[in-house]
C-alpha cells in the first residue's frame, strides 16, 4: 500500500518534505481489530508537533494521521461492524480500560493512552488497523471529506467548549481561527445563539471568515476586545496569544488551552505574564488533554443534528507535505483533508 511515512524528527524550517512516500505491506488485523481501507484523513496541527518533536516521541517510523474515515474491509466474526461499514478513527487509538482514569470516564488521561498516528500507524496510508472498541460510526449526514476533521478538530473543540463552563449566555473568545475554532463557532451559533463569540486571529482573511460565520467581533490576536470575556479557548501553537488572552478575561474567567504543546520560539513571551493583570481575581487556566471516545461520539451526534459541516480543502495523499507546509505557514481556511482512496 502507499503511505506517507515519518522517519525522523525534523524542523519544517529546514525541509518542505518531512514525510516520505513509501510502499508498505497492508497491515494484518489482530484479534478484536478492524482492517480499514482509508478514504480521507484530516491534516492536524498535532502532526506538525509530532514532526518537529513537541509531542511525546512518536514510534518511528510511523504513518501520521488521526482524523481517519474509511470502510471496513475485514472484521472478526463477533464484531459489531461488517464489511463496508463506514467508520472513523480519532486521536485516541487505545487506552487500558482498567486504571482509575479509564474507570472514571477520563481515558484521555490514561497512563497507557495510545495515539493514532503517533504510537500506532495512522491514516496517511491506504489501509490501517484499529481496535474495534475505538472505531466510530460516521453519520450519513457527512461526506468522507466533511467527516474527517470532525474526528479531532471538532471533537477537541467540543471538549474545549464543555471545559469553559459556558452554556446559554455570556461571552466566549476564540484565539486562532483554524479547523477547530471555526467548528466551535458553528456549534455555538446553533446551540447557544445568545452566547456572543469574539475571535482573535492573525490574518484579515481569518477575521473576515469569522464574521461570515457569525462572530460578534473579530480582531487581531494582540487587540483588546470591546468587552471582557467569560472564557477563551486558545487554539494556537504559540505562547504570546495566551498572555493576550488572559488580559481579555473577566474576573473569574477561564482560559482553556486547546493544544498538545506550544512552540518554543516565543517562550520569552511568558516573561510578560503579570499576576494582577492576568491571573488575579480567580482567573483560571485549564489545558485540554486528548479526547475520550465519549467526546467523539457526542460531537458526531451533535454535528449530525445541526448538521455542522466543516469547510475543507482537499489534497491527494502524495501532497501531504504541501498541506503540512501550508498549515505551518498559516495558510488556513477551515480544515485540510487528504484524499487517500
Amino acid at each position: 500500500m502507499n503511505a506517507m511515512l515519518l522517519t525522523r524528527i525534523v524542523s519544517l524550517a529546514d525541509t518542505d518534505a518531512p514525510l516520505e512516500l513509501a510502499e508498505l505491506p497492508v497491515p494484518v488485523r489482530g484479534e478484536n481489530e478492524l482492517l480499514l481501507r482509508v478514504s480521507t484523513c484530516g491534516v492536524c496541527h498535532t502532526e506538525l508537533d509530532e514532526i518537529e518533536g513537541r509531542t511525546p516521541p512518536p514510534s518511528l517510523p510511523v504513518v501520521p494521521g488521526h482524523q481517519v474515515v474509511g470502510r471496513v474491509v475485514e472484521a472478526g466474526a463477533a464484531s459489531p461492524f461488517r464489511d463496508g461499514d463506514r467508520v472513523g478513527v480519532a486521536w485516541i487509538f487505545a487506552a487500558c480500560g482498567a486504571c482509575r482514569h479509564c474507570r472514571e470516564g477520563q481515558e484521555n488521561l490514561c497512563p497507557h493512552f495510545r495515539a493514532t498516528g503517533r504510537d500506532a500507524n495512522g491514516g496517511y496510508a491506504e489501509y490501517l488497523t484499529v481496535p474495534e472498541a475505538f472505531a466510530h460510526r460516521i453519520p450519513d449526514a457527512f461526506t468522507d471529506a466533511e467527516a474527517a476533521p470532525l474526528l479531532c478538530a471538532g471533537a477537541i473543540g467540543y471538549r474545549s467548549l464543555r471545559l469553559t463552563g459556558l452554556t446559554t449566555t455570556g461571552r466566549l473568545g476564540l484565539t486562532g481561527f483554524g479547523a477547530s475554532a471555526h467548528l466551535v463557532l458553528k456549534m455555538v451559533r446553533h446551540h447557544y445563539p445568545a452566547l456572543e463569540v469574539f475571535v482573535f486571529a492573525r490574518s484579515g482573511e481569518e477575521r473576515e471568515f469569522a464574521r461570515q460565520l457569525g462572530a460578534a467581533w473579530a480582531g487581531d490576536t494582540a487587540e483588546e476586545a470591546p468587552a471582557r470575556l467569560g472564557a477563551i479557548i486558545d487554539t494556537t501553537p504559540a505562547w504570546t496569544p495566551v498572555v493576550h488572552a488572559l488580559r481579555n478575561l473577566e474576573p473569574g474567567g477561564r482560559l482553556v488551552i486547546n493544544a498538545i504543546r506550544k512552540e518554543e520560539g516565543d517562550k520569552a513571551a511568558l516573561l510578560g505574564l503579570d499576576y494582577p493583570a492576568h491571573l488575579w481575581q480567580e482567573r483560571e487556566v485549564k489545558s485540554v488533554a486528548n479526547v475520550t471516545r465519549a467526546d467523539v461520539a457526542g460531537f458526531l451526534a451533535l454535528a449530525a443534528e445541526v448538521p455542522l459541516r466543516p469547510e475543507v480543502c482537499e489534497y491527494p495523499l502524495a501532497e501531504a507535505n504541501r498541506a503540512l507546509v501550508e498549515l505551518k505557514r498559516g495558510n488556513i481556511r477551515g480544515a485540510k483533508v487528504l484524499r487517500v482512496e
